[in-house]
């Protein structure tokens, strides 16, 4: 009984590792694509014309970039944290005369979640977004076959 209780300990320890790398990995990935939204946003504006939602990606549950057409992103910057913004399948986009302004109009995560305000919007330069991702490979981590 003793054996199985320590396999039983070994294989829980072994499959948190992996879970803790797994989260290890998507925590700095997340950080890398906030950096490279910020490096990439200009100076704050007020507002953005909003005809229709092209794409949308969370950062973080405080940031948001938000793509009107294919070639416009906007990096939005939430006033406090936003429930559900990480998780959620949608989104929504308050707006007046199809604009969106920053300290008047809200992201909506669903119908149970609270608005969250807009604090700062800020035009992306897509091509400086996708200037580093050009021509470099993507990394592969190689690992033998386990024997059989």
């Amino acid at each position: 009984m003793a054996v199985k209780t320590v396999l039983a300990a070994v294989a829980v320890v072994a499959a948190l590792s992996g879970c803790a790398r797994v989260g290890a990995d998507y925590t700095s990935r997340m950080d890398a694509r906030r950096q490279a939204y910020a490096a990439a946003a200009g100076t704050p504006v007020n507002s953005f014309h909003y005809f229709s939602l092209w794409s949308w990606e969370p950062l973080s549950d405080r940031q948001l970039a938000v793509y009107t057409r294919a070639n416009e992103a906007w990096l939005i910057d939430l006033d406090g944290r936003c429930s559900n913004l990480e998780f959620t399948n949608h989104i929504g986009l308050t707006s007046s005369a199809s604009e969106v302004s920053v300290k008047f109009d809200r992201v909506l995560t669903g119908p149970q979640d609270a608005p969250c305000f807009i604090k700062q919007i800020r035009p992306v330069d897509l091509k400086q977004l996708n200037a580093p991702q050009e021509g470099k490979p993507r990394e592969v981590e190689e690992a033998p076959r386990p024997a059989k």
